[in-house]
Protein backbone atom coordinates (compact mmCIF):
# COMPACT_ATOMS: atom_id res chain seq x y z
CA UNK A 1 0.00 0.00 0.00
CA UNK A 2 2.86 2.18 0.52
CA UNK A 3 4.39 1.41 -2.50
CA UNK A 4 1.31 2.57 -4.13
CA UNK A 5 0.69 5.93 -2.68
CA UNK A 6 5.04 6.36 -2.78
CA UNK A 7 4.09 5.56 -6.73
CA UNK A 8 1.28 7.92 -6.92
CA UNK A 9 2.68 10.85 -5.52
CA UNK A 10 5.32 10.67 -7.88
CA UNK A 11 3.34 10.29 -10.59
CA UNK A 12 1.89 13.73 -9.64
CA UNK A 13 4.75 15.26 -8.87
CA UNK A 14 5.70 14.89 -11.99
CA UNK A 15 2.87 15.88 -13.98
CA UNK A 16 2.63 19.16 -12.06
CA UNK A 17 6.49 19.83 -12.82
CA UNK A 18 5.76 19.26 -16.28
CA UNK A 19 2.67 22.16 -16.46
CA UNK A 20 4.61 24.35 -14.37
CA UNK A 21 7.53 24.19 -16.86
CA UNK A 22 4.82 24.61 -19.75
CA UNK A 23 2.76 26.92 -18.45
CA UNK A 24 3.27 31.09 -19.49
CA UNK A 25 0.67 32.56 -16.76
CA UNK A 26 2.48 33.31 -13.70
CA UNK A 27 -0.24 33.43 -11.85
CA UNK A 28 -1.05 30.08 -12.76
CA UNK A 29 2.74 28.44 -12.53
CA UNK A 30 3.01 30.28 -8.61
CA UNK A 31 -0.23 28.25 -7.98
CA UNK A 32 1.02 24.82 -9.35
CA UNK A 33 4.24 25.22 -7.55
CA UNK A 34 2.21 25.89 -4.24
CA UNK A 35 0.79 22.19 -5.58
CA UNK A 36 3.74 20.98 -6.31
CA UNK A 37 5.13 21.86 -2.27
CA UNK A 38 1.72 20.45 -0.91
CA UNK A 39 2.70 17.34 -2.76
CA UNK A 40 6.14 16.85 -1.57
CA UNK A 41 5.16 17.40 1.83
CA UNK A 42 3.13 14.19 0.99
CA UNK A 43 5.79 12.63 -0.02
CA UNK A 44 7.90 13.37 2.87
CA UNK A 45 4.80 12.63 5.55
CA UNK A 46 4.96 8.70 3.57
CA UNK A 47 9.27 8.51 4.46
CA UNK A 48 8.55 9.30 8.10
CA UNK A 49 10.44 12.89 7.75
CA UNK A 50 7.62 14.77 9.37
CA UNK A 51 9.86 17.76 10.07
CA UNK A 52 11.21 18.08 6.19
CA UNK A 53 7.02 17.92 5.91
CA UNK A 54 6.43 20.62 7.57
CA UNK A 55 8.78 22.94 6.99
CA UNK A 56 8.08 22.39 3.22
CA UNK A 57 4.08 23.01 3.86
CA UNK A 58 4.85 26.19 5.90
CA UNK A 59 7.88 27.56 3.55
CA UNK A 60 7.27 26.36 -0.36
CA UNK A 61 3.55 25.87 -0.14
CA UNK A 62 2.70 28.89 2.53
CA UNK A 63 5.68 31.53 2.52
CA UNK A 64 6.90 31.12 -0.44
CA UNK A 65 3.94 31.20 -2.77
CA UNK A 66 2.94 34.52 -0.95
CA UNK A 67 6.27 35.95 -1.74
CA UNK A 68 5.89 35.15 -5.12
CA UNK A 69 1.84 36.63 -5.35
CA UNK A 70 3.48 39.86 -4.36
CA UNK A 71 6.14 39.71 -7.00
CA UNK A 72 3.67 38.95 -9.23
CA UNK A 73 1.68 42.17 -8.16
CA UNK A 74 4.67 43.98 -9.42
CA UNK A 75 5.69 42.82 -12.39
CA UNK A 76 2.30 41.70 -14.10
CA UNK A 77 1.16 38.24 -14.46
CA UNK A 78 2.15 37.38 -18.61
CA UNK A 79 6.02 36.01 -19.04
CA UNK A 80 7.89 37.30 -21.48
CA UNK A 81 8.98 35.68 -24.15
CA UNK A 82 12.75 34.96 -24.32
CA UNK A 83 15.67 35.97 -26.25
CA UNK A 84 17.24 33.41 -26.51
CA UNK A 85 17.06 29.28 -26.89
CA UNK A 86 17.31 27.59 -23.25
CA UNK A 87 20.26 25.19 -24.23
CA UNK A 88 23.10 26.55 -21.88
CA UNK A 89 20.19 26.07 -18.95
CA UNK A 90 19.24 23.08 -19.82
CA UNK A 91 22.79 21.56 -19.43
CA UNK A 92 23.45 22.83 -16.41
CA UNK A 93 20.10 21.55 -15.33
CA UNK A 94 20.86 18.04 -16.83
CA UNK A 95 24.58 17.27 -15.84
CA UNK A 96 23.76 18.95 -12.60
CA UNK A 97 21.09 16.40 -12.07
CA UNK A 98 23.46 13.69 -12.90
CA UNK A 99 25.69 14.89 -10.84
CA UNK A 100 23.27 14.75 -8.32
CA UNK A 101 21.93 11.11 -9.22
CA UNK A 102 25.97 9.91 -9.43
CA UNK A 103 26.53 10.72 -5.91
CA UNK A 104 23.62 8.96 -4.56
CA UNK A 105 24.72 5.56 -6.23
CA UNK A 106 26.95 4.67 -2.84
CA UNK A 107 24.25 5.46 -0.29
CA UNK A 108 22.84 2.83 1.67
CA UNK A 109 19.36 1.10 1.51
CA UNK A 110 16.69 3.51 2.63
CA UNK A 111 14.97 2.10 5.41
CA UNK A 112 17.83 -0.57 6.70
CA UNK A 113 18.36 -0.81 10.45
CA UNK A 114 21.98 -1.36 9.76
CA UNK A 115 22.08 2.35 8.16
CA UNK A 116 25.21 3.92 10.17
CA UNK A 117 22.27 6.81 11.24
CA UNK A 118 20.70 4.34 13.51
CA UNK A 119 23.86 3.38 14.83
CA UNK A 120 24.61 7.44 16.08
CA UNK A 121 22.79 9.01 18.36
CA UNK A 122 19.31 7.87 17.43
CA UNK A 123 18.95 4.42 19.65
CA UNK A 124 19.94 7.16 22.69
CA UNK A 125 16.97 9.61 21.51
CA UNK A 126 14.54 6.87 20.92
CA UNK A 127 15.01 5.20 24.62
CA UNK A 128 15.82 8.04 26.51
CA UNK A 129 13.45 10.83 25.01
CA UNK A 130 10.55 10.13 26.52
CA UNK A 131 12.38 10.13 30.38
CA UNK A 132 14.92 13.44 29.57
CA UNK A 133 12.73 15.79 27.69
CA UNK A 134 8.78 14.09 28.34
CA UNK A 135 7.62 14.53 25.06
CA UNK A 136 6.46 11.10 23.58
CA UNK A 137 6.95 12.23 20.39
CA UNK A 138 10.59 11.72 19.16
CA UNK A 139 10.23 13.87 16.34
CA UNK A 140 9.04 17.01 18.71
CA UNK A 141 11.35 15.95 20.74
CA UNK A 142 14.61 16.61 18.56
CA UNK A 143 13.36 19.81 17.22
CA UNK A 144 12.60 21.37 20.27
CA UNK A 145 14.93 20.57 22.50
CA UNK A 146 18.10 18.16 21.26
CA UNK A 147 18.14 20.51 18.23
CA UNK A 148 16.71 23.60 19.54
CA UNK A 149 19.41 26.00 18.72
CA UNK A 150 19.45 24.78 15.19
CA UNK A 151 15.69 24.74 14.44
CA UNK A 152 15.98 28.37 16.48
CA UNK A 153 18.75 29.63 13.91
CA UNK A 154 16.72 27.74 10.88
CA UNK A 155 13.75 29.67 12.17
CA UNK A 156 15.61 33.19 12.34
CA UNK A 157 17.13 32.66 8.56
CA UNK A 158 13.78 32.26 7.33
CA UNK A 159 12.62 35.23 9.36
CA UNK A 160 15.24 37.17 7.87
CA UNK A 161 14.97 35.83 4.37
CA UNK A 162 11.32 36.88 4.26
CA UNK A 163 11.96 40.17 5.59
CA UNK A 164 14.10 40.95 2.90
CA UNK A 165 12.04 40.01 0.17
CA UNK A 166 8.94 41.86 1.49
CA UNK A 167 11.32 45.05 1.88
CA UNK A 168 12.24 44.43 -1.88
CA UNK A 169 8.45 44.32 -2.72
CA UNK A 170 7.82 47.16 -0.66
CA UNK A 171 10.63 49.63 -2.76
CA UNK A 172 9.19 51.57 -5.79
CA UNK A 173 5.50 52.54 -7.33
CA UNK A 174 2.89 50.14 -7.47
CA UNK A 175 1.79 48.50 -10.20
CA UNK A 176 -1.59 49.34 -11.98
CA UNK A 177 -4.14 47.37 -14.48
CA UNK A 178 -4.03 48.75 -17.87
CA UNK A 179 -5.62 47.34 -21.09
CA UNK A 180 -3.28 45.66 -23.81
CA UNK A 181 -5.14 44.47 -27.01
CA UNK A 182 -8.50 44.43 -25.14
CA UNK A 183 -6.82 42.41 -21.96
CA UNK A 184 -6.56 43.59 -19.30
CA UNK A 185 -2.65 43.23 -17.45
CA UNK A 186 -1.10 44.43 -14.79
CA UNK A 187 2.25 46.43 -15.48
CA UNK A 188 4.82 48.46 -13.16
CA UNK A 189 3.82 51.37 -12.90
CA UNK A 190 6.76 52.96 -14.26
CA UNK A 191 6.57 50.63 -17.15
CA UNK A 192 5.38 52.08 -20.91
CA UNK A 193 3.81 50.05 -23.41
CA UNK A 194 3.98 51.73 -27.10
CA UNK A 195 0.24 49.28 -27.23
CA UNK A 196 -1.47 51.73 -24.36
CA UNK A 197 -2.93 54.39 -25.78
CA UNK A 198 -1.83 57.73 -24.77
CA UNK A 199 -4.35 59.31 -22.68
CA UNK A 200 -5.02 56.29 -21.01
CA UNK A 201 -4.95 55.98 -16.96
CA UNK A 202 -4.85 53.29 -14.55
CA UNK A 203 -7.78 50.88 -14.25
CA UNK A 204 -9.37 48.25 -12.23
CA UNK A 205 -10.33 44.85 -14.31
CA UNK A 206 -14.07 46.05 -13.42
CA UNK A 207 -13.67 48.85 -15.64
CA UNK A 208 -15.32 48.94 -18.84
CA UNK A 209 -13.21 50.04 -21.79
CA UNK A 210 -14.27 53.39 -23.16
CA UNK A 211 -15.18 53.75 -26.66
CA UNK A 212 -13.61 57.20 -28.49
CA UNK A 213 -15.97 60.04 -28.96
CA UNK A 214 -15.03 59.90 -33.08
CA UNK A 215 -16.52 56.55 -33.16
Amino acid sequence: MIELVDVALLLLLSVTALAIVRQQNLFAAVMMAGIYSVLSAGLFVVMDAVDVAFTEAAVGAGISTVLMLGTLALVGHSEHKPKHRPILPLLVVALTGGVLVYGTLDMPPFGDPANPIHHHVAPHYLEESEHEIGVPNVVTSVLASYRGYDTMGETTVIFAAAVGVLLLLARGPGPRRVLVNGLWTTVAREEESPELEADEAPATEDDEPKEDDDG
